[in-house]
């Protein structure tokens, strides 16, 4: 038996905020590419490159959250949630290509630091700019990056973002009181440190939503012995937990119940029972079980 509740994670609500996240990001972009060429900046050069990312991020995750909405079929049985992690795939490879390209031309400006002229006073109003929109941009995705891996991807872009233009106005300042300008090459170094954990931490999530590895707040060993623990089941065994995307866990499990209860009828009873122990203490909405009377054997030869 199956329960299809659906688990909310890619509705309209999130195609909404990650539209005007993006209209707010494509905004800040262009000021920043206009600010960078009239200071010099590289270190703002660098937040509008990774805003452009950011940009093609929020396309990306829009494009993949239409997509994962369409209803499954016969042919793809789960629908298109999978879609969601691909789009989340793709973001993190921007991200890691951006911080070395970002690194080797800071680096550049470090080694020849007499062909740096940079012109502090636009360079900080274009940074405080940048903070504000991408405070606000933050801010609308913070509730639905919880449950969803795609707009999670999007999200932590806008994040590098701030942490960036936080990075650029403390450059900034540098140079407008001691005109020392290798602290915009610094500042680029720093942005394209803070880069590349948040790449890692996303692909590794990606990873392991694309291997099928249980989820890491889902333990096998407690969900056991809760199914163990329900009137007429006598073992359990095959139990496997996946996860089509963020948010969306998926469970079954063979189920050893007793003669009596398959005698008496009450396989439903037990099913409603399993089902509703799944949904409330683990948050798996969707669960399959195959009841079984001692003796039978069918095994995962993988198990």
């Amino acid at each position: 038996m199956h329960d299809h509740a659906p688990t909310g994670i890619r509705g309209a609500d999130n195609r909404r905020l990650l539209a005007i996240s993006l209209a707010i990001t494509s905004s800040v972009m262009v000021v920043q590419v206009v600010g960078a060429a009239v200071s010099g900046s590289l270190a703002l050069l660098a937040d509008a490159a990774h805003m452009f990312t950011d940009a093609a991020a929020l396309v990306i995750a829009l494009i993949a959250s239409i997509v994962a909405a369409r209803p499954a079929n016969d042919r793809r049985t789960f629908g298109y949630q999978r879609a969601e992690a691909l789009g989340a795939l793709l973001n993190g490879a921007i991200l890691l290509v951006l911080s070395v390209w970002v690194a080797v031309e800071a680096v550049l400006r470090l080694v020849h630091p007499a062909d740096v002229d940079v012109a502090g006073v636009p360079m900080l109003v274009v940074a405080v700019i940048g903070l504000c929109a991408n405070g606000v941009a933050m801010w609308l995705l913070s509730a639905a990056q919880k449950g969803s891996l795609n707009v999670r991807g999007a999200y932590l872009e806008v994040m590098g973002d701030l942490i960036g233009s936080a990075a650029v106005i403390a450059a900034a300042i540098v140079v407008l009181l001691t005109g020392f300008m290798p602290a915009d090459a610094i500042a680029s170094l720093l942005i394209a440190a803070m880069i590349v954990p948040r790449a890692i931490t996303l692909l590794r999530e990606v990873i392991s939503v694309l291997g099928e590895s249980a989820p890491r707040d889902v333990h096998v060993r407690e969900i056991r012995d809760h199914i163990l623990a329900t009137p007429g089941v006598r073992g359990v065994h095959d139990v496997h937990v996946w996860q089509l995307t963020r948010g969306a866990p998926v469970f079954s499990a063979h189920v050893v119940v007793d003669e009596a209860t398959l005698r008496e009828g009450r396989t439903g009873d037990i099913l409603t029972r399993l089902q509703g122990c799944l949904a409330h203490h683990f948050d798996v909405d969707h669960s399959t079980f195959q009841l079984e009377p001692a003796g039978h054997v069918e095994h995962d030869p993988h198990a």
